[in-house]
């Protein structure tokens, strides 16, 4: 029973939630080993599209961030094992921030993840899982939904091709999120020939998959990251699967892990 993508109240756009709320939680769920993810600090250059400016843990929370979670680590080693770790974003034009980033904060963790939020559209970036209303702005901008789902993969397969340093992370985070709003924004074209290719690109190098239970609670998606057929592929390709619930407060621990293991084992 593990769950390798939680939120905390480090989160802008999260919960005040305790950290030990948290893990309570998970223990009374039968959990054994989680892994706190907060979202990475941002590069200091890149401004945030939301409107909020709230994606990301602040630079200067980072250390607080760390020393909180390695006392809990500490107070809950007999019940719980903890990881430390970041959901770090890959961004298309900051890739040697990002590695900078890891080559300093990597040996301070036990896990982490890499995962797409943001993607460029004539001279801008839009955060794609924000809002349907932002979701719309971005396909304008690129064109056509069809245009904004291919821009995605391909930042998703430089993002698992990408050189970021020895610290870089080995999970890939939720594979499909552009799918979050696919009953508003339906794309008419398969994108699998795509996702069959980064998976043979996170098979080669032997990298994880975030099997993210978060997209079955999501009105406009109704299904996890990534849906039952990839996790069949990447199965195939015996790519390991963590689940991980994107947890923004203690309730949404273990969402979405009962519909996914009943429709897909």
């Amino acid at each position: 029973m593990r769950d390798g993508h939680i939120h905390t109240p480090f989160c802008p756009h999260g919960s005040s939630d305790s950290l030990e709320r948290y893990i309570e939680r998970a223990i009374e769920l039968g959990y054994t080993d989680i892994s706190f993810t907060e979202h990475a600090p941002l590069p200091s250059t890149f401004v945030d599209p939301t409107p909020e400016q709230d994606s990301a843990m602040a630079i200067k929370q980072l250390d607080s961030y760390l020393s909180t979670l390695q006392r809990v680590k500490k107070q809950y080693q007999a019940d719980i094992l903890i990881r430390i770790g970041l959901e770090v974003d890959f961004i298309v034009g900051y890739e040697e921030a990002t590695a900078r980033f890891l080559e300093q904060i990597g040996p301070e963790l036990d896990d982490s993840i890499l995962s797409v939020h943001f993607l460029p559209a004539n001279g801008q970036y839009f955060c794609l899982d924000y809002s349907p209303k932002m979701f719309q702005a971005m396909v304008e901008s690129f064109g056509s939904t069809i245009c904004a789902y291919e821009a995605y993969y391909e930042a998703i397969l430089h993002a698992v091709q990408a050189d970021l340093g020895k610290y870089k992370p080995k999970r890939i985070g939720h594979l499909t999120l552009v799918h979050k709003f696919q009953k508003q924004f339906p794309c008419s074209v398969s994108m699998a020939e795509r996702i069959i290719h980064i998976l043979d690109e996170i098979k080669e190098r032997q990298y994880e998959l975030d099997y993210n239970g978060a997209g079955v609670q999501k009105p406009l998606c109704q299904e996890p990251y990534p849906p039952d057929w990839v996790v069949y592929e990447a199965l195939r390709r015996n790519i390991p699967l963590v689940y991980g619930s994107d947890a923004h407060c203690a309730l949404d621990l273990h969402q979405g892990r009962e519909q996914m293991i009943r429709e897909a084992f």
